[in-house]
């Protein structure tokens, strides 16, 4: 079955679709072929509906927020791909110390309503390019900070459609991982416990750190963030920098000269040039220091026979 179905069905919810979209407009790194379907989310409702139309008619889709992390094939995606755009980003206070935020909202969004309430523990999530849903998927973290310091629920939709509520002990929140990138459950909102504080503070050590950003992350180019998860004891950045691998360039893609642990693209990278270049740093890496980097960016096949 192709996406055609599901299209119907998603424009009967009210979800707006665009087809044959360009991957590369919807992520960081501004690389990805045309994806036939992207059904941009509405409702918790319709997500869980089009979630159990998939998985019945055994349709290929992806979740994208803000598109930060991932790199799309040049090819494209041949499923649909599930958006959690502006209509699915609502904010609010539960109780003084509590926010609820639906996945769509950006987290600089979040970040400013925290703000706003004087409420901190969201400051080092100030600038971090995704969204809450992606934040809670990767358990996003900067600065010393990380969701599961904040997060208490977050409420998912599973493969047969069912809504389900995972309070924090139930999530297995580690070192950018959680249990939904093992369940394949879409996460739909969550809720964060935060303290009550001075405004002027909060917002001090926000800029201080988007500051932090701008000087030492090269934000002038695409890239998916971190390119590299952090091996234990040590920083990806420093053991690419110390293998000489600062500059280093295989087409559009390169290890940026700002902060080597960022892979950009500079202009007119492939998917391809991205995923040789990703290779050739884990291979010199691991031949000289021992040490494994794994690829914090998730890479998206275009097919399931790519994998």
């Amino acid at each position: 079955m192709n996406t055609e179905q599901l299209c119907e069905l998603a424009e009967k919810l009210g979800c707006t679709i665009y087809r044959n979209k360009r991957l590369k407009d919807l992520t960081t790194f501004k690389v990805g072929g045309e994806c036939p379907a992207v059904i941009e989310i509405n409702s918790e409702t319709a997500l869980a509906q089009l979630i159990k139309f998939s998985s019945d008619n055994k349709l290929r889709t992806m979740v994208i927020g803000k598109g930060s992390n991932m790199l799309c094939d040049d090819k494209g995606f041949d499923g649909a791909v599930f958006l959690m755009g502006g209509g699915f980003s609502e904010v609010k206070l539960v109780d003084e110390k509590t926010v609820e935020a639906e996945a769509g909202c950006p987290l600089i969004k979040l970040c400013l309503f925290a703000l706003e309430h004087s409420l901190s523990g969201l400051e080092f999530a100030y600038g971090i390019p995704g969204t809450v849903g992606g934040a809670v998927f990767m358990n996003a973290g900067a600065y010393g900070g990380e969701i599961k310091d904040v997060i208490i629920s977050a409420q998912a939709v599973d493969t047969n459609g069912s809504i389900s509520e995972y309070p924090i002990d139930k999530m297995e929140l580690g070192y950018r991982t959680s249990i939904f990138q093992q369940s394949g459950s879409v996460i739909t909102k969550a809720v964060f416990r935060l303290h009550k504080a001075e405004k002027s503070a909060i917002e001090a050590r926000m800029n201080e750190l988007m500051s932090r950003r701008r000087e030492k992350q090269p934000l002038e180019y695409p890239n998916a963030g971190s390119t590299f998860k952090r091996p234990e004891g040590q920083f990806a950045g420093k053991l690419i920098q110390d293998c000489g691998l600062k500059g280093l360039r295989i087409g559009g893609a390169e290890v940026s000269e700002k902060h080597s642990g960022f892979v950009i693209n500079t202009g007119c990278a492939t998917s391809e040039d991205i995923k040789q270049l990703i290779e050739k740093v884990q291979k010199t890496v691991l031949e000289k220091t021992g040490y494994f980097l794994e690829c914090e960016v998730r890479i998206i096949p275009y097919s399931e026979d790519d994998k």
